[in-house]
């Protein structure tokens, strides 16, 4: 069963890549990838700008709809769903999941629309299940290995994780952000750090999995812009015991409880439309001992990418965390991305050395995880991006040297 997954794995990333590579040659388009994190905006901007392999019409009238009310009013709106399923090889527990999310999300630009100074209310309501026992967030435990796969594919069921104003002043180079806000939307951001369009695995994603981040659903406020030409800042904090299956709740311990989560970045770019996806930073950040016990602790997170060609993006990232109940203590990854086609699919390669949080996790040695994945614009609205992982020494499974994770995820979005 397990080589047959991966075959079936493997055969899927060859037939993309033999398509891919065909219509490259045959690509006019000159469209310039605007791949970011999963900010509202930007991932709505994404999802316009996708360049597919076959362009169906068949939700055109919605979508003309959609662009018409948005040329009038500034509402702007999109409703997607993600579905991931994984099968490991090697597991010291369940060895399969399944997960899916459903997402009702938008912003409506409110003040200064089409101007430089804008200013909207974005928002996005979502409601997580798992098709399975356990959820795909979970696998990765139940296998034995000290990480996440895709970590927010849980059964939380509905919840709220974004609703807030969002201003662009100084000519639209600083932004303020205030309200329910997902902290990995702003900071530590690459451009494959997205769990809907990157990678799968956690340590590839924001923090490196040495950062102890609060729910993506907390009420907080975050302040940014440039500093000079090519030099930006940004800082922000967010309550630390967030729940977003009770946002209103979240009133009451930001002022009450008091414990926060807070960063402070500084980053060097070519210019601020190139922020995404060609950029070095670091970020020092700092969370509070929370209302449930967990320990308060602060680390440092280092990234460097950058564009080459329109095509290839490398990049080098890690974290160090003191204390905390972060997943590792220190991470160092390395990997690159591939663009055959312009907004068309990303094959993803990464490599990571994690050492596992002795504050959670006493006696555990060093894990190495490895993820290769393709994900491919089939249609404007449909998406699919298989993947292989291969992990070498998962710390809580000391029955196994080595274990394959296998998994797929498939986006319709409109």
């Amino acid at each position: 069963m397990h080589s047959k997954s991966l075959n079936t794995v493997i055969v899927a990333l060859i037939s993309l890549a033999s398509t891919a590579i065909a219509a490259e040659s045959n690509s006019g388009t000159s469209v310039k990838p605007r791949l970011a994190t999963n900010e509202v905006e930007n991932q709505i901007a994404l999802d316009r700008e996708a360049n597919p392999l076959y362009e169906s019409r068949l939700l055109s009238p919605l979508q003309d709809w959609q662009n018409g009310v948005a040329d009038k009013t500034g509402f702007n709106w999109s409703l997607d769903y993600t579905s991931v399923l994984m099968e490991m090889d090697g597991s010291a527990g369940e060895d399969n999941a399944g997960s899916g999310i459903v997402r009702l999300f938008g912003f409506w630009d409110l003040v200064d629309r089409g101007g430089p100074n804008k200013g909207s209310l974005n928002w996005k309501i979502e409601n997580r299940h798992a098709y399975t026992d356990v959820a795909v967030k979970d696998l990765g435990f139940e296998s034995g290995y000290v990480g996440l796969f895709e970590a927010p594919f849980s059964d939380q069921q509905t919840r709220l994780t974004n609703l807030y104003w969002k201003q662009y002043f100084a000519d639209g180079n600083a932004t303020v952000v205030a309200g329910f806000l997902d902290p990995t939307d702003y900071l530590d951001i690459y451009l494959m750090a997205s769990p809907w369009t990157g990678f799968n695995n956690f340590v590839f994603s924001t923090g490196s999995a040495a950062m102890d981040l609060p729910n993506d659903a907390t009420l907080g406020a975050a302040l940014g812009g440039l500093v000079s030409e090519k030099v930006y800042v940004h800082a922000g904090i967010a309550d630390a015991n967030s729940d977003p299956t009770d946002p209103l709740e979240g009133f009451d311990t930001f002022t009450n409880e008091s414990d926060y989560f807070s960063w402070l970045e500084f980053g060097h770019i070519p210019g601020l439309d190139q922020i995404y996806f060609d950029n070095t930073h670091l970020t020092l950040w700092h969370i509070d001992e929370r209302a449930n016990g967990s320990p308060g602790g602060w680390g440092l997170n280092a990234s460097w990418q950058r564009w080459i060609d329109d095509k290839w993006l490398p990049f080098v990232r890690g974290g160090y965390t003191e204390d905390s109940g972060s997943l590792l203590e220190k991470s160092l990854t390395a990997g690159f991305g591939y663009q055959p086609v312009p907004m068309r699919g990303v094959i993803g390669l990464g490599f990571n050395w994690g050492k596992p949080n002795p504050v959670s996790f006493a006696d555990t040695d060093a894990q190495y995880t490895t993820e290769l994945f393709w994900r491919y614009q089939l249609t404007r609205e449909l998406a699919i991006t298989p993947s292989i992982q291969y992990i070498k020494n998962p710390a809580l499974n000391v029955q196994q040297e080595n274990l394959w994770a296998f998994g797929l995820r498939m986006r319709i979005a409109i």
